[in-house]
């Protein structure tokens, strides 16, 4: 790599947010930026944003973002100096940066043999210890043999954690509580990491039972000068990905920070290491020694945090520490990429308030996270109707509205990202500005994000890796709609109704007009997912009749097996989305959107309570509007999403019962079963295996039991 060469070209490997994210800093440089895409990425908004753009191929990334061939080329073609590989895809590829090194080009990252120095986790974990870098106690030797496997993990003392050497995402990982189950999960995780790595070398490490996701960012420079910008805490996680992060970490003493970072530095320059970097450590929550309660660093598997292994590439989280710096950390990349010396040293590092990301995901957090595809018919965040200052929120977004959400890749659309004084205030501006997201056309997690900001215990920042697990009964827990919000609901249906005026005869009129009496409207509410099974059980009806003399509603509320509720209800309208309704004189301000004819209610100040799950959806409908017929089963089944059919599990005319599996899909990286409506039989598939499948196509004709 030329060490010292500077570039007024920038070529980013990426797609999405990453791209658009550090696109934003290089043009503001002075560079020209140079976007890559697939096929399914010729209309995204990083081709959108960027100077110029090439075509790298088709879909599938492994034909497009991860052919290393096609990347050098597309920036010899375009003149580009210098590759920024954002993250995932080939930004951890060492193959990627020695094309680079041999092209002339400068790769916006660390050298080749920092990456491979990181990739074996045995041999990385050996390096730590020489460095002085504390490691949670376990084994991590080259003798496999099983009976010398087991005695360890019986010194160790269980429960202990079996890791595949080479391994990464979960696979060839188990949880062994007691020495009469190694053996067998030995095997397993054999099999497993020779499956997917062809390497079955096993690590073990203490298993810690409230561990804390911590990590440090570091930087270096190819000067010799190495800095750490503090910690983050990544606590909170399904399937081992991260959903919320902060900075700083909650509990953190300056003693122990001061630790972790001199300990991350250690690490860093042990490999030689170049650029954006992060050491990720486990803390004991388990033993409150978040509070600064550690050993020297030199005790190693006696300290309060724990090496776990060091990621070489600029993180997803980042924003939360440039929040919390005031530092742009893609340009530190960029000026020590061209070989300049680190902006600022240790001293002069320093924490300003607290700062929140939330990753916001295009997928069913209450559907087992099934992932989402579509169109964004709108994507916005109304920061005046939630009366929030520009200055503390930022979203990092790929998406505008009128994008399409792709089948091919990771589900992330943004990152919610806010700053207050302390984690008090940030958390408070996080609820708010989550409300303020307006999303439409694709489901997203972002009521799930508002549960998690408002859960009591992480309000109260009692963390760990298993938060999501520990508190699934009331982060998934089913809550019934309150009359309140369907009269609120109601109310904004019954004002746009109030407005329809098709032509000038009142025979055509749809706003309740009577010509002796005040005007009366029967509404009928539910949700959004029973739109076609509609029926008189699983409605709520509302009745609004509209004085004469002033704009108040009387709202009646019945159906559903519900006690009739009785409120004298009026709207207003505020700036943004925000309105105010009051019911009975209870003015409550709310964000109110229109999906068509679904209704979305959020609290202005994102605030959760027990009958409330983050947003309220109701689809309304004119009551002679709806069909309440008794409905039959359906005779089809249609695809939730885009992707690719994996398997076929039944064959047709076969017995199923309700709840069988019948055929598996494939979309974002995921396996996703579909399983039968009711007893019945398969008549016929319309796909086999291989073939991809479009959101809504018939999968298979289906005849239910009679």
């Amino acid at each position: 790599m030329r060490a010292t060469s500077r570039f007024d070209t920038l070529l980013v490997a990426n797609r999405g947010e990453i791209a658009c994210r550090v696109m934003r800093t290089a043009r503001r440089m002075g560079l020209r930026t140079i976007a890559v895409y697939s096929d399914a990425d010729a209309d995204a908004r990083h081709v959108r944003e960027a100077d110029e753009a090439i075509r790298l191929g088709p879909a599938p990334a492994r034909e497009s973002y991860l052919d290393i061939a096609k990347v050098i080329e597309a920036a010899r073609r375009s003149g580009a100096g210098a590759i920024h590989p954002g993250y995932g895809f080939l930004s951890e590829n060492g193959e990627f940066v020695q094309a680079c090194e041999q092209a002339g080009i400068v790769f916006v990252g660390p050298p080749a043999s920092a990456i491979a120095a990181m990739g074996d986790k045995s041999a990385a974990k050996a390096r730590m210890m020489d460095a002085g870098v504390p490691l949670v106690p376990g084994y991590h030797g080259q003798d496999q043999n099983d009976d010398l496997l087991r005695r360890e993990a019986g010194a160790i003392g269980y429960p202990v954690l079996l890791k595949a050497s080479a391994g990464g995402g979960g696979k060839g990982m188990r949880v062994v509580e007691a020495d009469g189950q190694f053996q067998a999960a030995l095997d397993g995780c054999r099999r497993e990491s020779r499956a997917a790595f062809g390497d079955d070398r096993m690590l073990i490490e203490k298993y810690l039972t409230q561990p804390r996701h911590v990590e440090v960012q570091v930087f270096c420079d190819r000067h010799g000068n190495g800095v750490y910008l503090f910690e983050r805490d990544c606590s909170v996680q399904r399937r081992h990905q991260k959903v919320l992060e902060e900075a700083p970490a909650p509990g953190m003493t300056e003693a122990l920070r001061q630790q972790m970072g001199e300990a991350a530095v250690r690490a860093a320059r042990e490999i030689g290491y170049i650029g954006a970097g992060t050491v990720e450590f486990l803390l004991d929550a388990s033993q409150d020694r978040a509070q600064g309660q550690s050993r020297d660093a030199s005790q190693g598997q006696d300290s309060a945090f724990y090496f776990m292994e060091m990621n070489t590439r600029l993180q997803v989280e980042h924003p939360v520490t440039e929040m919390i710096t005031g530092e742009d950390l893609v340009e530190w990349q960029l000026r020590v990429a061209m070989g300049e010396s680190l902006p600022k040293d240790q001293s002069a590092l320093t924490i300003n308030g607290h700062s929140f990301e939330a990753r916001l995901y295009a997928e069913d957090a209450d559907n087992d996270f099934l992932p989402a595809t579509g169109q964004l018919t709108r994507f916005a965040l109304d920061l005046r109707g939630a009366a929030l200052d520009e200055r503390e929120v930022r979203l990092d977004s790929g998406v505008e509205s009128g994008d399409s959400v792709s089948m091919h890749y990771d589900p992330m659309l943004a990152k919610l990202i806010v700053h207050g004084p302390d984690r008090a205030a940030a958390l408070a501006t996080l609820n708010r500005a989550l409300a303020a997201l307006d999303i439409q056309g694709v489901v997203t997690n972002r009521g799930f994000l508002q549960r998690l900001a408002s859960h009591p215990a992480f309000q109260a920042a009692e963390l760990d890796t298993r938060f999501i697990e520990r508190h699934e009964s009331s982060l998934f827990a089913n809550r019934e709609t309150s009359a309140q919000d369907l009269a609120s609901a109601a109310l904004i249906a019954l004002y746009q109704l109030a407005g329809e005026r098709e032509s000038q005869s009142p025979w055509d009129r749809h706003d309740g007009f009577r010509l002796n009496g005040p005007r009366r409207i029967r509404i009928a509410l539910s949700d959004p997912a029973e739109a076609n099974e509609l029926s008189p059980s699983s409605l709520a009806i509302v009745e609004g009749r509209h004085g004469t003399d002033d704009d108040a509603w009387q709202l009646s509320v019945t159906g559903a097996q519900r006690e009739p509720h009785q409120f004298t209800a009026c709207l207003t309208d505020l700036p943004g989305d925000a309105v105010a309704i009051t019911l009975d004189g209870h003015r409550r301000r709310l964000l109110a959107r229109r999906d068509g004819n679904v209704i979305v209610l959020t609290s202005a100040s994102g605030a959760l309570n027990r009958e409330t799950s983050g947003e309220t959806r109701l689809l309304w409908r004119r009551i002679d509007a709806i069909d309440a017929s008794a409905r039959e089963s359906e005779a089809t089944l249609t695809a939730p999403m885009h992707g690719t059919v994996v398997a076929l599990l039944v064959e047709p005319g076969q017995p199923v019962q309700r709840g069988d599996a019948l055929m598996v899909m494939e979309a974002m990286k995921m396996e996703h079963t579909l399983n039968a409506p009711v007893d019945g039989s398969v008549d016929g598939f319309h796909f086999s295996p291989g073939d991809s499948v479009g959101q809504g196509d018939v999968l298979l004709d289906f005849s239910a039991s009679e």
